[in-house]
């Protein structure tokens, strides 16, 4: 892990501001700041994991975990049907280096 702590983790250390939807001791959700959908939600594992090329063996149970919390999320929202999106690495277009899923719903 670098020194220089993503956004996503200085969030989920309270030391930036997000309109947090959900918090567990795994993950936190917050709404998306430059929305592409009517929702659009992110969902940041707390622990900071760069990309999927860095998950582990270790990391399914976290992965798991995000994964059976989107349809929870999408109910909450409204909304019947979601898309999902992670990005990997740069040329995948990732641009925040942890790990994180949108959950997207019109």
């Amino acid at each position: 892990m670098t020194s220089e702590k993503s956004i996503f983790s200085k969030i989920i250390d309270k030391e930036l501001p997000a309109e947090i939807l959900y918090e567990d001791d795994k993950c936190i959700v917050i709404r998306d700041i430059n929305p592409k959908a009517r929702i659009h939600l992110l969902v940041i594992p707390k622990k900071p994991i760069a990309t999927l090329f860095d998950l582990s063996p270790e990391d399914k149970d976290l992965m798991g975990h995000m994964m059976l919390l989107l349809p929870q999320l999408a109910e909450s929202q409204g909304l019947d049907g979601f898309q999902t999106r992670i990005h990997t690495g740069e040329s995948g277009g990732q641009e925040v280096f942890h790990i994180h899923i949108h959950l997207m719903g019109n």
